[in-house]
């Protein structure tokens, strides 16, 4: 079978080159295919480096684009290259900094051996991020949950069916939200326990408020559900303090207004014609191997 790993990255090529070095390992001594493509997200530093190890890989490309979109346009646009251009059977989209282990690869594609043309996610059972980061995520779980009634506990370290991969390039919610838009078009997912693992160089680029867009962003493609539920809160919530009105007890009413703007404006970002025309943003591409 053919496996394509899928890599953006922007400004990290010693954490790149490593990863590379790592993926060969880790695939060393399996009986499949598996090319590397990376996209970069128009770094301002020198992306391409020597690959010294890279044996038991069949193929790595680069594509490096003019404008830079942010990592989720960089995986859309991945996925529709894949797509369009290559000869594949599953895609294992993954972060270049070394959070996403490759040692869950060969559990990737053991299970999806036997898996019936379903896609699978890696469930994280284990993060490595501060204290305060892991209650934040916790929340944002949460929060997810109370508002969409998905439970998503799951981030870009999948490995995806091309049947999933032509369903999301049919999606317009995946130029906005990965995981949103996973859910959203796959009611069924295998799962893998999915350990977060440190960055190989520099610290964690994930902030709270990069955490908190995120979080958002997938809120948002299931705003028709959280509209509901926000509109049954409110008049519960407006009921039940109506003998205790103070601006206080107002304040969950105004967080809730702010949330819901907020996901209203990310969810502008769903445009179906960028998404469609997202191949025109690569300005050329370098074949490593």
């Amino acid at each position: 079978m053919n496996y394509v790993i899928l890599i953006p990255i922007y400004n990290d090529r010693e954490s790149l080159k490593l990863l590379i070095e790592n993926i060969n390992n880790e695939v060393k001594d399996l009986n499949h295919e598996v090319s590397i493509l990376v996209i970069n997200d128009a770094s301002s530093q020198q992306i391409v480096d020597n690959y010294p190890n890279i044996d038991n890989i069949q193929s790595i490309e680069i594509l490096n684009m003019k404008e830079n979109r942010g990592h989720t346009r960089c995986i859309a646009s991945g996925l529709k290259y894949v797509f369009e251009k290559k000869e594949f059977d599953y895609v294992i989209p993954m972060d270049g900094d070394g959070e996403d282990r490759p040692e869950e690869i060969k559990n990737f594609i053991e299970i999806s051996q036997n898996s019936d043309g379903k896609s699978i996610v890696g469930e994280r059972v284990k993060r490595s991020e501060s204290l305060f980061f892991k209650i934040c995520y916790q929340f944002h779980k949460f929060l997810t949950l109370s508002f969409t009634g998905q439970s998503i506990k799951f981030g870009n370290f999948t490995c995806l069916s091309k049947a999933t991969v032509k369903k999301m390039l049919e999606e317009k919610a995946t130029w906005n939200s990965f995981s949103g838009s996973l859910k959203k078009t796959e009611k069924v997912l295998l799962t893998i326990p999915s350990i977060r693992g440190l960055r190989y160089h520099g610290p964690s680029q994930m902030s709270f408020f990069k955490l908190l867009k995120h979080s958002l962003a997938i809120i948002s493609v299931f705003r028709k559900t959280v509209l509901i539920r926000s509109a049954l809160f409110i008049v519960f919530y407006i009921l039940l303090i109506k003998s205790y009105a103070s601006i206080i007890t107002s304040l969950p009413l105004v967080l809730l207004l702010i949330m819901i703007y907020s996901i209203s404006s990310l969810a502008l970002r769903e445009n179906i014609e960028e998404f469609n025309n997202s191949l025109t943003n690569i300005h050329d591409i370098d074949k490593i191997k």
